[in-house]
Order: structure tokens, then C-alpha cells, then sequence
């Protein structure tokens, strides 16, 4: 009988006859503790994370919406918006684009980021510049960026305003200046892009002409690569980039395209001392046919033979100073 009682103690340890049968210290790590507990916000699943997902959702919708809405008032009379925030992500890019003084709406940052000193330069760096600092969960993150390692920084840039073609020619004549327009003929390089704004802007140029299809626009990349030029000079829009340089035209601007093959060597162009449009195709490519059919003149620059061409940053560089140099020499 006492045997039977002692099974039945095991079988069932809550009976108050005899002693329970303990676990041997197999489930001792049961007990430990699992750290403090998250914030409701943090917690998956809770009202209070969905409820800080949707705050973060709202502030994005409206902030994209607001940008549409400044896509549609832009016109001829001044710099109009195009397109929707972009976002840089990732410690490195975010970093890089708050140095490059590229303009940014805010900064999001993971609730309890492991920090390190690219963090915590991006939140110095965006304190000092102004720019809101907003604390989202990292499933948030995960859905802004499409589940891309964002390592818990995403930066918001808001779309650029993008100048009338016309606004260029506009400001040349309220300087009393003949007008110096650069044009990009399918570019797709922002990197590019960013240089030929850096140096339009270095050699006195009005403005730089992009089409609005099939070509770089002013991204992030494109506003570092002008290290702050984009802040200063005008990029215009270009439904249909031939008709542009079509009223160009009419409006007593030469139109002369860069090609490797073209008629006439950059050193012999007077002309670049009046107004012009200087249009620079892409690398390997080049003009397209209608643009160089357009063009009043094709000029090429003088190489060595080494290089069969050049990219468009590196050769509106180099017609931008000549350029610069004859209507130095004209003004003297």
C-alpha cells in the first residue's frame, strides 16, 4: 500500500499526502529572467506599436501628398515639385547625404538602435541642421524601405523643385547677362548629373536642362555629387527636350550639341561668348538623332586618341570654361 502511495504522490505532485517529486535542476534556466519588458509601442502585435505605426504611416502619407501638391502648383512662374520623398537608408548613405548638405524633411531612427559613431554623427548632424528626428519602430523602418537592411537609419528627402525651362532664360535677362544653359540629353547617371550642376554653377551658367523622361534626376546622389551647387543654380524640367531647345531657339539662343564627330573644334567657337544652349549627350551614346538634328552646330572636343569619349560632367566642364574664358575676354 505504501508503495501505491508513493506513485500516486509522483503521478500527481499537488496531492498533499507526501513529498513532491522535484525537476533535478534540469528547467533552471526557466527561471532566470528574460530582461526588462519592451514598451508597448516595441511589443508586436500591441495597440500601442499599431497605433505609433499608424501615427508614422499618417505623417507619411501627408508629406508625400503635400509634395504632389506642390508637383501640381509648380509652373512657369517659378520652381515647381515633381515626384515623391525619396529615402536614404543605411548608416554609411545617411551619413554621407546629411555631410553633403542634401536636404532632408526627417530622420528616422530605430527605437533601441545599437549606436556607433556613424549614428551618432547622423544625430548630431541633423540636430545641428534642424532636421526632425523621429523614433519608429524597426518594423516601420522595414516597411518604408521595402524590408532593405536600413541598419536602423532612414533619411527622408524631399522631392526637388524643378524649374520651368523658360525661368532659365528669364534669369539671364534679369541680370543683363547673355544666357548660358547647359542640357543633358539622356544622362542617367545622377553622379553626372551632380558634377555638371557643380559646374554650371562654377562657370556662371543660368540653369541645366534634363528631360523628364529617361534621364537622372536630382536625387540625393545627384544633390551630393553638386556638393551644395544645387542649392544655388536652377535645374529645369524638359517635357519634350527638342521642343525646349526648338523655342531656344526662337528666343536667339544657339543650340550647339557636343559629338565626337562634330564640325568644329571647341577652341574655335566664338559663339559660346553669346547665348547658348549647350547640350551633352550620354557616355557611349551620345546626342540622340533628333536633338543633334536640332542642334545649330555639333562641336567636338580635341583629344588624344586614348579616350574615345568623355563623360558629360567631364566635357560640360570643359565647354563651360571656354566659355567662361571668351566672355571674361568680351566684358575686358
Amino acid at each position: 500500500m505504501a508503495g501505491n502511495s508513493q506513485r500516486r504522490n509522483r503521478r500527481n505532485p499537488g496531492s498533499k499526502k507526501g513529498a513532491s517529486v522535484g525537476t533535478g535542476g534540469h528547467s533552471r534556466k526557466a527561471l532566470q529572467g528574460k530582461g526588462p519588458t519592451p514598451p508597448a509601442s516595441a511589443r508586436k502585435g500591441h495597440i500601442k506599436q499599431r497605433q505609433a505605426n499608424a501615427a508614422v504611416k499618417r505623417e507619411m502619407d501627408a508629406k508625400s501628398r503635400a509634395g504632389m501638391r506642390r508637383a501640381g502648383a509648380g509652373g512657369r512662374g517659378g520652381r515647381g515639385g515633381a515626384g515623391s520623398a525619396e529615402l536614404v537608408f543605411g548608416r554609411n548613405s545617411v551619413v554621407e547625404a546629411l555631410r553633403g548638405d542634401v536636404p532632408a524633411t526627417a530622420l528616422y531612427v530605430q527605437q533601441f538602435i545599437d549606436t556607433d559613431d556613424r549614428t551618432r554623427e547622423a544625430l548630431q548632424a541633423a540636430t545641428e541642421r534642424g532636421v526632425p528626428l523621429m523614433e519608429a519602430p524597426r518594423v516601420q523602418l522595414d516597411n518604408m524601405t521595402g524590408n532593405m537592411n536600413h541598419q536602423g537609419l532612414v533619411l527622408q528627402v524631399p522631392p526637388y523643385e524643378y524649374a520651368h525651362p523658360d525661368d532659365l532664360i528669364a534669369d539671364a535677362a534679369d541680370n543683363n547677362e547673355d544666357a548660358l544653359i547647359i542640357a543633358l540629353d539622356g544622362v542617367t547617371d545622377s553622379r553626372n548629373l551632380g558634377a555638371v550642376v557643380r559646374s554650371a554653377a562654377a562657370f556662371g551658367a543660368h540653369g541645366v536642362v534634363i528631360p523628364e523622361r529617361r534621364a537622372a534626376g536630382m536625387t540625393a546622389g545627384a544633390w551630393k555629387t553638386s556638393s551644395g551647387a544645387a542649392a544655388r543654380l536652377p535645374v529645369a524640367r524638359a517635357t519634350n527636350l527638342t521642343r525646349t531647345l526648338e523655342s531656344y531657339q526662337k528666343a536667339g539662343l544657339m543650340v550647339v550639341g557636343l559629338a565626337a564627330d562634330g564640325e568644329a573644334e571647341i577652341g574655335d567657337l566664338e559663339l559660346l561668348a553669346g547665348p547658348v544652349v549647350i547640350v551633352a549627350g550620354s557616355e557611349g551614346k551620345g546626342l540622340s538623332r533628333l536633338v543633334a538634328e536640332t542642334c545649330d552646330m555639333r562641336v567636338r572636343i580635341p583629344m588624344s586618341g586614348l579616350t574615345e569619349s568623355l563623360n558629360a560632367g567631364v566635357a560640360a566642364g570643359i565647354v563651360l570654361y571656354e566659355a567662361a574664358r571668351l566672355r571674361a575676354a568680351a566684358r575686358d
